[in-house]
């Protein structure tokens, strides 16, 4: 049986060299309220590198002095992962990465009329792409991969984006991201600048970093790479500032069961990933969170479960095995007989067809009398009945 079931409708869309840069470690801690461990940034490191992650962007060096051991320690825990450091665009940040030897930088400067008004006390966007530009060729003198970042991209002008982004590239810059800093934008202008940029840029790749505030974070990651980037950001379970950032999982499982994307990564190691950021960040997933929530591979329903006992992907996109997920099939009102004969299967128990059919009838009761039927509230129906 093929693992995956695909829309003949969706594109298969011819995207070579893609690659994740992964920040959960740095965007995702941003979120209000998380500040993970050194033992527990270690650890998601080392299980970043097992999914494959290319790029693992380890923290915010200059924040303080603990952080930036963190960085180091994990800059020399020899991971086949490249280290990246985020810096602003000052001298003393990529100081700062560069002691904790790190494989690269992410330098970022706001550049939307927005923030330079109010946040840069009405600077011109030259006096900002010169700090840009200095900060980049500061750190390829160093011989530091570079990503420069412009903050607030979907608020700036086209021309002003292209503008800047020539620039950093001129200047030495690996690649060039396009911030969405409040997730403002939608697929469609994400595709417009990125398809604008690639044909203003001749070397730099272009990475899309997006938030999720309308939920647009993974798609608008998607059209980006339509558009002509190469780099995502993402966090593992969407975590980061307001709304979060792109999640890692449904992007990755996105990229690869609808659009046929190869991007040769571990994706049985999704769900322990995931599971490790809901314990060390202290945020819970909703159940039905996709790809990695408790319940999306659960069946209730009698028509669903008889269809699924046969094969799978008839009501599941992709076999949750391969991400390290289960099936389970729950039982209640809209449960059927062979969902109850599965059930007793898989418990060893044998019935009649009688005692069958009044199981059946005393599960629907129970679950509309609000009590749900786990293992046990199940073993007492099935002893009930027998006994009679």
């Amino acid at each position: 049986m093929e693992w995956k079931c695909v829309c003949p409708y969706n594109p298969k869309l011819k995207l070579k060299d893609i690659y994740i840069y992964d920040t959960t470690l740095r965007d995702g801690e941003q979120t209000p309220g998380v500040c993970f461990t050194k033992e527990q940034k270690l650890e998601i490191a080392r299980k970043l590198d097992e999914l494959g992650i290319k790029q693992i962007e380890a923290g915010f060096p200059i924040v303080s002095d603990r952080e930036a051991e963190i960085v180091k320690t994990i800059a020399n825990e020899g991971l086949n992962a490249e280290i990246l450091g985020l810096c602003r665009a000052l001298k003393k940040d990529i100081d700062k990465a560069i002691e904790c030897d790190v494989d690269g930088i992410i330098t970022f400067i706001a550049t939307s009329p927005l923030h330079l008004k109010y946040k840069f006390n009405n600077k011109s966007l030259d006096e900002i792409l010169e700090m840009g530009v200095r900060a980049v060729e500061y750190a390829k003198e160093h011989g530091l991969f570079v990503a420069f970042s412009a903050e607030d991209a979907t608020r700036t002008p086209i021309e002003d984006l292209i503008k800047v982004h020539k620039a950093a590239e001129e200047a030495g810059a690996d690649r060039v991201h396009i911030a969405d800093t409040t997730g403002c934008a939608t697929p469609q202008s994400m595709e417009f600048i990125c398809s604008e940029l690639s044909k203003n840029l001749k070397k730099a790749h272009i990475g899309v970093h997006c938030h999720n505030d309308f939920g647009f974070a993974v798609i608008n990651s998607i059209y980006g790479l339509i558009g002509g980037a190469k780099a995502v950001s993402t966090t593992v379970n969407g975590i980061g500032e307001r709304a979060g950032n792109a999640s890692l999982e449904e992007l990755i499982m996105a990229l690869t069961v609808l659009y046929d994307v190869k991007l040769n990564l571990n994706i049985e190691v999704l769900t322990e990933l995931s599971k490790m950021i809901e314990e060390y960040s202290g945020i819970k997933l909703p159940k039905n969170k996709p790809i990695v929530g408790e319940m999306v591979f659960y069946h209730e329903s009698g028509i669903h479960v008889d269809a699924v006992i046969d094969n799978p992907l008839t009501y599941e996109p992709f076999l949750p095995e391969v991400i390290g997920q289960k099936r389970n099939i729950v039982l209640g009102k809209h449960s059927g007989c062979r969902a109850i004969a599965y059930k007793l299967k898989e418990m060893g128990i044998k019935v009649n067809k009688e005692e069958l059919c009044e199981i059946v009838k005393r599960v629907k009761e129970t679950r509309e009398k609000g009590i749900f039927i786990d293992d046990e509230v199940f073993k007492k129906i099935v002893e009930e009945v027998v006994r009679r």
